[in-house]
């Protein structure tokens, strides 16, 4: 199922619209999946009023103090809803609604988002990002059926969470440009009305910044509507690749690292903002070269064999990495003809190519909204070490099969 949300509100009466909604659809059925944080903002308002309107209603509440989208928590989720058909409430943020989403989807049930925090483009998308194995993957399943936004309790969301998505939607101002780039150079499939779209959103929150940063409602409703329409664009291309470029891949990486670890998770937004603070310095850096430049680089450099790029991988992910040579096979595989291919290509577009890095922002542009929303810009402020910047802006690309301007750079033997 792909299509989108039957209805969408936000206003102060979600929980309303929600129970109307229900009763109009004749879904008698419910189950809800939140968390101590969740339930507390709205879950406990939802149980309430579903159970006095009659309705069947079950939940699952998880407690613990970080909940993943991982292979435990689906199974909890599918044990305590039980073998009968029921419609699922996703009650939270970006995680919950994901275990929801996949969970709902391979019981071929449906299910409604109650957003609680505007701290990811993913409420409206079919892609659930889920660690699968210790990596993470993006599983395609279905958008909501409905949507029941309250506007009161994401306006008194964590000052964090909303910097979350507000960083998140900056995001897409490289992973755009590396789209383009992946499609002019690999032959990726793109939409330039897309592309579009998803840039206009990112529009709104940067002219927004200061009040998305204060949490007023008026600014936390455009937040998010553009959190909304990046999902309906990943939605009707049928697949992250508008939304997500090098800095997911940073992102990602950084996740799998801390979860082999131990370590305390850090939120999506946050990291994908900082991870753009340095994507955006790569595209700063295309923007230095001349063609001349470009065509000496390329003449010096050599494409690494598959030896070598596996003993990199298996370096960066231990036990991982076979399914990260799995996914990065289109890479690690090319023919000298698509080699040499590629590298003409590089230099005859070379032109076209700065015309996309110039859309992209300065990093320390990037930085400064960051700032100005509360969010944090550097990887100190996420509480990593440089030397865990270094390591996710080595490997971080082998994550996807898509061609971004980290791997243009690698190309160039930067």
């Amino acid at each position: 199922m792909s299509y989108r949300p039957q209805v969408v509100t936000i206003d102060d009466r979600a929980v309303e619209h929600l129970t109307e909604f229900c009763r109009a659809q004749g879904l008698q059925k419910l189950f809800m999946v939140a968390d101590t944080h969740t339930f507390a903002a709205q879950g406990r308002a939802v149980q309430e009023a579903l159970v006095a309107a009659g309705f069947d209603f079950k939940s699952i509440v998880f407690t613990d103090e970080e909940v993943i989208a991982d292979a435990a928590h689906l199974f909890d989720v599918l044990v305590a809803a039980g073998g009968e058909a029921r419609t699922y409430l996703a009650v939270g943020s970006g995680t919950l609604t994901d275990i929801t989403r996949f969970a709902s989807h391979r019981t071929h049930s449906q299910f409604i988002a109650v957003p609680t925090a505007p701290s990811v483009d993913g409420f409206a998308s079919i892609g659930a990002p889920l660690i699968v194995h210790g990596v993470k993957i993006t599983v395609i399943c279905q958008a909501p059926l409905a949507l029941f936004a309250d506007l009161r309790t994401l306006a008194q969301a964590p000052q964090k969470m909303i910097a979350a998505g507000f960083a998140d939607m900056l995001g897409k101002l490289t992973s755009i440009a590396d789209w383009r780039i992946g499609h002019l150079l690999w032959n990726e499939p793109y939409d330039e009305s897309i592309a579009l779209r998803t840039l206009a959103a990112v529009q709104i929150c940067v002219d927004n910044a200061d009040a998305i940063g204060q949490g007023s409602p008026a600014g936390i409703r455009r937040l998010l509507d553009a959190l909304l329409e990046s999902g309906y664009c990943m939605l009707d291309f049928g697949s992250s690749r508008p939304a997500s470029g090098a800095e997911h891949h940073y992102s990602h990486y950084w996740e799998m690292k801390l979860l082999r670890e131990g370590r305390p998770a850090i939120l999506h937004g946050a990291k994908v903002g900082v991870a753009t603070v340095l994507v955006a310095g790569l595209y700063d850096r295309i923007r230095q070269l001349s063609r001349q430049q470009v065509s000496d680089l390329l003449e010096a450099a050599t494409w690494p064999s598959r030896a070598e790029e596996e003993a990199l991988i298996r370096e960066a992910y231990g036990e991982l990495a076979g399914d990260i040579v799995a996914e990065h096979k289109a890479f690690l595989d090319p023919t000298a003809a698509q080699v040499e291919t590629l590298r003409r290509t590089i230099l005859e577009r070379w032109e076209e190519i700065q015309a996309i890095a110039a859309q992209v922002p300065a990093a320390q542009e990037v930085a400064e909204l960051l700032v100005r929303v509360g969010g944090p810009a550097t990887v100190a402020e996420l509480g990593l070490e440089e030397s865990e910047r270094d390591l996710a802006v080595a490997n971080g690309h082998y994550l996807r099969d898509r061609f971004t301007v980290r791997k243009l750079v690698r190309a160039l033997g930067l």
